[in-house]
């Protein structure tokens, strides 16, 4: 990813410390964590202003934007096959936990705002409530009881450090302006390993279309199997036609695909980009849509491709039916950066990308999102208790961990037509994500028959570019 400047911070003046001190102790009785609740004038002032500061402390209040929870999905180390989709039920309902206390917060923002003590009656303390008991269900199902003392049950109120003045109107949905930069201020990545004399140095290209047929739904069936709206945002769906919340294997081994070879019946999904303030689209008022604070016209990709690249350092072998991989968090605003892994760029400048900004592509380019998938696998599993652990990404010389083995690795680029202009473009997300570029990320299973894998593979280690 590419830098970009800074401004230099001064370091908060004592009235300042004191300051927040105050709003932790104000706030800390209900166990609200108060972190940046204030900014004074040297940090940061209002949008478009001097930054002079000519009011109280209390005019320059960074206000909270959204609830902070502790990913419980992330923290389970094993999960039986016979609970898979109890657990998936479970962490669901955790998923819509924190949407409904979002929701609260949202429509009360004003109210708490004045008076802080109101987060933690109105939206933390029943919400640890709520959490409490599904992570106890989660710990007898999985055989865990240690999750239950982790502290995974207590949220906090956070501000979005990008938002640094009294929020606008849509502060509840995002995203912030300052989450846009202008492409040509990122500096270039040369950062790609050389391939060595074992590198497997072809690729492969599946057209499966631009999902020029709608297939969009708000489910997530690695992540939230059998629940409806699991994602609490929408996807756009290419290959295989069947994929929803509730498709198994066998569904989708007879599912029809958008994809040009038969042969590749897999399932690729992202989430949606939508262009705000033009109007809302068909499911303003829909699960996924408006009801979870996704508004604006989904934009179908000007292009989308679907290839796959080999190895720098060794060949790579079939990837197993059904393997299941995520790429990127959903969660990173609140989760931290760990797990990010989605890029942003423009036509034209994609060797300058953005992992936590949206670019502002100058006339006649377009955005770019690339995700690139792990190309590891641990030789075993088609998945892991957090979706995560079965796989891994090369390191920076692009060799695989120990007794991991090299795959072919899926890198998706989807390109879209949208205004340059910050604010007007969004990607979905999980409502107290508000949005955030740095939330994107892509999800694949592996439906190819294993005459077209043996072709991908056989294309990747011998150094063609085969379609």
């Amino acid at each position: 990813m590419g830098r970009i400047a800074r401004s230099s911070r001064k370091r908060p003046a004592l009235p300042r410390r004191m300051m927040l001190a105050a709003a932790a102790l104000l706030l800390g009785g209900g166990g609200l964590a108060a972190v940046n609740v204030y900014a004074s004038a040297s940090e940061s002032g209002p949008p478009g202003g001097s930054g002079s500061g000519s009011g109280s402390g209390m005019a320059q209040m960074r206000m909270v934007s959204t609830i902070d929870c502790p990913d419980v999905g992330e923290a389970l180390a094993t999960v039986p096959e016979t609970a898979k989709s109890r657990v998936g039920r479970q962490l669901a309902a955790l998923d819509t936990q924190i949407t409904d206390a979002y929701t609260t917060f949202a429509d009360n923002q004003d109210r708490i705002q004045r008076d802080p003590s109101l987060a933690d009656s109105m939206v933390l303390a029943p919400l640890k409530k709520q959490r409490t008991a599904s992570i106890g269900q989660i710990a007898d199902t999985t055989g865990e009881p240690a999750l239950k003392d982790r502290g995974l049950a207590a949220c906090t109120m956070r501000a979005d450090d990008a938002r640094p003045g009294p929020a606008p109107a849509l502060a509840a949905s995002g995203p912030a302006r300052s989450d846009f930069v202008d492409i040509r201020s990122v500096r270039p990545d040369t950062s790609a390993p050389a391939p060595g004399r074992a590198a497997s140095t072809g690729t492969f290209t599946s057209d499966c279309g631009r999902n020029e047929n709608a297939k969009r739904n708000p489910d997530n069936v690695i992540v939230a199997p059998g629940v409806s709206n699991g994602a609490h945002h929408t996807h756009d769906y290419v290959g295989n036609q069947a994929t929803d919340a509730f498709s198994s294997d066998a569904d989708l081994a007879r599912g029809a695909t958008s994809c040009r070879d038969q042969g590749d019946r897999s399932t690729y999904y992202w989430p949606v980009v939508r262009v705000l303030n033009q109007g809302n689209d068909a499911d303003a008022r829909a699960d996924g849509g408006g009801k979870d604070r996704n508004v604006g016209k989904i934009q179908t990709p000007a292009q989308a491709t679907i290839t796959y690249a080999g190895s720098p350092v060794s060949k790579v072998t079939a990837m197993p039916r059904f393997l299941r991989i995520i790429t990127g968090d959903a969660k990173a605003f609140t989760n931290g950066n760990a797990n990010a892994n989605a890029s942003w760029s423009c036509t034209g400048f994609e060797n300058r990308r953005l992992k936590d900004k949206y670019p502002l592509c100058p006339q006649g380019s377009k955005v770019v999102r690339t995700l690139k998938f792990q190309s590891c696998w641990d030789g075993r599993d088609t998945d892991s208790a957090n979706h995560r652990t079965h796989v891994a990404f090369a390191d920076k010389r692009g060799a695989c961990p120990a007794g991991f083995k090299a795959i072919p690795q899926l890198v998706q680029r989807i390109v879209y037509d949208v205004p340059a202009k910050a604010g007007a473009f969004a990607v979905d997300s999980f409502p107290e994500q508000l949005h955030k570029p740095v939330t994107d990320h892509g999800d694949f299973i592996d439906v190819f028959s294993d005459q077209l894998m043996g072709k991908v593979v056989n294309c990747i280690n011998t150094g063609r570019a085969c379609a």
